[in-house]
């Protein structure tokens, strides 16, 4: 159960034009998430547009974006994400169902290939280690420009500010 009460836009009017916004900008749907940042509206205001910029404002492709997504999901234990995406963004982006289990365990996967591997090294750095190794920088260096790599940097970072919040609030994820 959450922590913090989730906004019931009924009771709130006065958050009609913000809510309308961003149910525009979910396909007509109120995440929980966002019914739990609603308590500070300008929080809530803000976080929509930074996140679609981090998630498709950038030069990454829908593969790393999701692997990426999906990988600090599960490091910080937040099914909440990992379900939504798995379902609705994976195989879109192409990744593939053995490919989402994969990420558990995915050093020992022959799936990814050395690209993807460099990504989901640089993910398990920041998000376990905080510091990232030079090792580890350089491979990613070796398959993104200087500006992919800060995009790749700040969707990591993004995701586990999302996934600590989520974690922190235990906001549930929506019923089906």
């Amino acid at each position: 159960m959450s922590r913090v009460p989730l906004i019931n836009e009924s009771e709130h009017p006065e958050l009609a034009e913000l809510i309308g916004s961003i149910r525009g900008a979910r396909g007509g749907r109120l995440l929980n998430f966002y019914r739990a940042l609603l308590h500070s509206p300008q929080l809530a205001a803000t976080w929509m547009p930074f996140n679609d910029a981090v998630r498709h404002q950038t030069l990454l492709d829908d593969r790393v974006r999701e692997l990426t997504i999906m990988r600090v999901a599960i490091l910080n234990r937040v099914d909440y994400v990992l379900n939504i995406h798995r379902a609705r963004y994976a195989g879109p982006a192409g990744v593939t169902p053995d490919e989402c289990d994969a990420l558990t365990d995915w050093a020992r996967s022959t799936l990814f290939g050395p690209r993807e591997r460099a990504v989901l090294s640089y993910v398990d750095a920041m998000t376990r280690e905080v510091e990232v190794s030079d090792p580890v920088f350089d491979a990613v260096r070796e398959h993104f420009s200087e500006r992919e790599t800060v995009e790749l940097t700040v969707l990591i970072g993004a995701y586990n500010l999302h996934t600590r919040v989520l974690m922190a609030l235990r906001i549930d994820p929506e019923r089906a």
